[in-house]
Order: C-alpha cells, then sequence, then structure tokens
C-alpha cells in the first residue's frame, strides 16, 4: 500500500522507524573511535613529565637541578601542537575524500594512517623523529574525527541522535582517562617502556575502530548524494532494522531524496573548487545560508577550545607540577581525568530532554564562573597555602564537568546536524578542521603562557580562559539553533523560517517529500529513482 502524503506535525513525526538495539549497537561502535582520539591527546601531557623521557629528548642528565630538568617550551610547544597541525589538514581532507569513495572507507584509511604514526613514535629517540610521528599519526585522527561524527549524524535516528553522538565525547574522556591510567602506571619505570608503552597501546584501538566499521553498512545519505538509490534504501534499511519494501524506510529515503533535490536546485553541484565555493554561498544575515551554516560550524568548535579544557589535558601535569603544595601531580591529572569522564553521561540524558542550546548556554556560564574563582584564588593567595590549591584544584574539576556535561558533546552533536547534504561531509570536515586549528594555537601559545621565564602566567592563565567562555555563553545565546528532535532534513526547514532564539518552538508540518512530489502515488525505491532520474538533479 502506498504511504500516505504527509500534512500534519503528527505524520511528519511518524516519518522514521522506531529506534531498535541494531541502531543503538551500531552508533555506539561508530563512536569508539573517540577513544583513539582521546586517548592521543591525553598520553602526552603525562609523558613529557616522565624522568626517562626528559632525560631520553632533552640529553639531559638525571642530576640535573628539578627546575632546569624540563623539556624546553619551545619543544613541548612543537610536541603538542603538531598532532593538531596534522589532524587539520586530515580533516580537510577527509570531507572529500569521503564524498568519493564513502564515509566507512574514509575512516578505515585514517586508521591506517594513524597507525603509521604510532610507529614512528614508538622508535623515537628525538624530537625531530617524535614530532613528525605525531604529525602522521593527526593525520589519521583528522580523518576519524571529522568522518565519524559525519556518519554517525547520518544514520542515528532523529529521537535519539544527540544522545548517541554524545558518546563519541564519552568516549573520548574514556580514551583521556586510559591514558592518564597508563600513563600513571608507567610514569616510574627508567627504560623505554616508560612513554613506549603508552604510546603503543593506541595500535589496539585503530585496529578496532577500523575492522569493526568495515563490518557496519555504509551511511544511506552518501548513496543518495551519488544518485545510488537502491543502494540507499538497502543501507537504510540495515541501518533502521526494517525490510526495504518497510514504509518506514521508503518515506524517510523520500525526505532524504527530496531535500537533497531541493538543495541542490537552490546551490547546483558544479567543479570541484565551486563545490568548495558552496560552503560560502549566502547571505551572512540568513540563519539558512551554506555561509552562516559554515561559520556556525567552524565558530562553535572555536569556543569550544576557546573554554579551556585542553590546557588541562595537554599541560595539567606540568601546571600542576608548578604548584608548590601539590606532592603527586600526576595522581592530580588521573582525577582531572575521571571527573570528565563520570561527567560526560549526563548529557545523554539532558541533551534530548533540555536541548542543545540550554546546554551551550548554561555550560559557558558554569564554566566561567569557576574559571574566574581558579584565577582569583590562585592571584590572592599564595600557592604555597595548601586549602586555596585544593580550592582550585575542585573549581577546575567542576568547570571540567561543566564542559563533559555541555560543550564537550553538545558542539560534536550541532557539527552532524546544521549542514545540508550536498555539503555535509565538507561542511563537518571544516568545522573539525576548525576544532584542530584552534586546538594548534592553544598548544602553541600556552606553554609560553604559564612558563615561568616566558609569561609566568600559571593560575591567572584561568581569567583569559574565563574570559573566552563569557563570549561563548554569549555567543551560544544569539547564535546556536535547537535541532532537538528534529531530522536532518527538518533543520534545514526549521534554518529556513526561524532565527535562533525562537528555534526550540518551532515544529515541522509539512516534508521535503510532499513539497517536490515524491509522496505522491507511492514512494517505492524503484519508483523514486525513475522519479529522480525523471528530473536529472541527483548526481
Amino acid at each position: 500500500m502506498a504511504p500516505p502524503v504527509l500534512r500534519g506535525t503528527a505524520d511528519v513525526d511518524r516519518i522514521e522507524a522506531p529506534v531498535t538495539a541494531k541502531a543503538y549497537m551500531m552508533c555506539a561502535f561508530a563512536s569508539f573511535g573517540g577513544i583513539y582520539f582521546g586517548y592521543d591527546i591525553g598520553w602526552i601531557s603525562g609523558v613529557m613529565g616522565m624522568k626517562y623521557a626528559i632525560h631520553t629528548f632533552t640529553g639531559l642528565p638525571y642530576n640535573t637541578p628539578a627546575e632546569d630538568f624540563v623539556i624546553s617550551a619551545s619543544d613541548k610547544s612543537l610536541i603538542t601542537s603538531i598532532l593538531s597541525a596534522g589532524t587539520f589538514f586530515g580533516a580537510l581532507a577527509a570531507g572529500d575524500i569521503a564524498d568519493f569513495i564513502g564515509r566507512r572507507t574514509t575512516i578505515i584509511i585514517g586508521c591506517l594512517i594513524f597507525m603509521v604514526g604510532v610507529i614512528m613514535e614508538i622508535v623515537a629517540t628525538s624530537v625531530s623523529l617524535l614530532s613528525a610521528g605525531r604529525f602522521i599519526a593527526g593525520l589519521g585522527v583528522g580523518f576519524e574525527s571529522a568522518i565519524v561524527i559525519l556518519y554517525m549524524s547520518e544514520i542515528c535516528p532523529r529521537k535519539v541522535r544527540g544522545a548517541l553522538i554524545a558518546c563519541y565525547q564519552f568516549c573520548i574522556t574514556i580514551g583521556l582517562l586510559l591514558a592518564s591510567c597508563v600513563v600513571y602506571g608507567t610514569q616510574d619505570r627508567m627504560d623505554s617502556g616508560s612513554y613506549r608503552i603508552p604510546i603503543g597501546i593506541q595500535f589496539a584501538w585503530a585496529l578496532i575502530l577500523g575492522g569493526g566499521i568495515a563490518c557496519l553498512p555504509e551511511s544511506p545519505r552518501y548513496f543518495v548524494k551519488q544518485g545510488q538509490l537502491e543502494k540507499a534504501a538497502k543501507a537504510l534499511a540495515s541501518v533502521r532494522g526494517q525490510p526495504v519494501d518497510s514504509q518506514f524506510v521508503q518515506q524517510e529515503l523520500a525526505e532524504i531524496v527530496a531535500n537533497h533535490e531541493y538543495e541542490l536546485s537552490v546551490i547546483p553541484q558544479g567543479s570541484y573548487l565551486s563545490s568548495w565555493a558552496n560552503c560560502f554561498k549566502g547571505s551572512l544575515w540568513k540563519a539558512n545560508s551554506n555561509l552562516r551554516r559554515t561559520i556556525l560550524g567552524t565558530s562553535l568548535q572555536m569556543m569550544q577550545q576557546w573554554t579551556g579544557v585542553n590546557f588541562i589535558f595537554f599541560f595539567g601535569t606540568t601546571f600542576f607540577q608548578q604548584l608548590g603544595s601539590i606532592s603527586n601531580p600526576f595522581l592530580i591529572g588521573l582525577i582531572t581525568t575521571l571527573v570528565n569522564v563520570l561527567s560526560t553521561p549526563i548529557s545523554f540524558w539532558t541533551i534530548e530532554r533540555f536541548g542543545r542550546r540550554p546546554l551551550l548556554i548554561w555550560g559557558a556560564l558554569g564554566m566561567l564562573c569557576c574559571q574566574f574563582l581558579t584565577a582569583i584564588l590562585g592571584t590572592a593567595i599564595s600557592s604555597d597555602n595548601d586549602a586555596a590549591t585544593k580550592a582550585q584544584i575542585a573549581f577546575i574539576c567542576l568547570a571540567i564537568a561543566f564542559f563533559a556535561s555541555t560543550w564537550g558533546p553538545g558542539a560534536w552533536v550541532l557539527i552532524g546536524e546544521i549542514f545540508p547534504l550536498p555539503i555535509r561531509s565538507r561542511g563537518v570536515g571544516l568545522s573539525t578542521a576548525s576544532n584542530w586549528l584552534w586546538n594548534t594555537i592553544i598548544a602553541v601559545i600556552t606553554p609560553y603562557m604559564v612558563d615561568p621565564d616566558k609569561g609566568n602566567l600559571g593560575p591567572k592563565v584561568f581569567f583569559v580562559w574565563g574570559t573566552l567562555c563569557t563570549c561563548a555563553c554569549i555567543y551560544a545565546y544569539f547564535l546556536v539553533p535547537e535541532t532537538k528532535g528534529l531530522s536532518l532534513e527538518q533543520v534545514d526547514k526549521m534554518l529556513e523560517e526561524v532565527n535562533p532564539r525562537n528555534s526550540a518552538g518551532w515544529k515541522p508540518t509539512t516534508t521535503f517529500a510532499n513539497e517536490m512530489g515524491l509522496t505522491k502515488g507511492g514512494v517505492s525505491s524503484e519508483e523514486i529513482v525513475v522519479d529522480v532520474e525523471k528530473r536529472g538533479s541527483v548526481h
């Protein structure tokens, strides 16, 4: 029987199949990519504080005075930031590759590149080779960090998409925690295993992700973009746990195709350069323009980095070493990472219960309060005051908790939702590249900001992060739309009709499939193929 023409909000809400256990499991496994993302970020802070690693990479004898027995600020900046530089270029390239060969294959290629970088890091005994390995590994992380989010956003059921993509951030925090645990366990080794064991374990994460993702179906929206609608129907049936001829599958496929047709009618695809230019077309003042969406995606990731949380995960161990009353900075670094892990699952419920906008607004407000209090305590009270130091650590942990339950997952969820299909892979790639660009900038400048021989800001650096979190709070209120409970195609419609501050109250009343005429007289996959071929617009 042909599905009915959808007219009201209630009908529109029935366009997607019920969420199955299979859908949860597929998306949960895809989010595993966050583990090797987070682990690769997490091990570097502890390794740079290990005695054997400092001796190996600087050549300093062990009897060097403690204040001088450190990796220099310039080398620390290079080793940390070079990974982010690699991920920046990897994320930019991944968007194009994902459109040519598919989302799954791009992730697998990223895993292979990452493993080459890990091998270089394992054999390194100099800063130059370690940095080169970090750059190559970064290229692989860039592939993964951009395309896993893209893949998950395209296969997740809309009703739980936010929670499932938040699992990606949760896996990042697990990766950070695992790295801290491994580093904590090897810190006192006086052989190359002290740093080679933490580095080598990364191999396992890449093998698990690359091997597992090969067993999952390709994104149905990738096949629609390629004009392979029969394959799209089969892939959609697989990810929804429904037969190909199910009304749920046929209606959702019709909506995806119609939305893609509509977007192509507004901004047709052309040459390679012109297709990149499509990401920047439209008016800055219209929320649904490609330019506005690209700026929103890239600035969301910029703001996420501006919160300053990666300062703790990159340089936490060495920063805590500068606070005189802390006897075990490695343990404090482990505690902050554990707070990150335990706080992230809160977002699984809140992001679908309260929405994306409130989480970002209140999260930024909570972080700015904690960071200003940390800076005030560190400035007004001596570092030898044990109570003041403990209070600073408590506020740092609270700021991390706010981040982990709001901006950590929220920014990743939104960049997977706001782009139309014709530019989605490039838009997500650009947004992820922005994350790593600012990650690189922060990794380069922060050692100089807190180094006793350079900026010597110490705890005052949290005045900087608090001010930037204030900017993030204002930004979220005025510019971030609410996408909770909407399909990716409904997000397009919402951005056409309302501004971000009014987006929470918007409800869909029709579908692109109705407007493009793909629901008239039935929407079997064969009929959709014939209809679209007549139009000649999906290529």
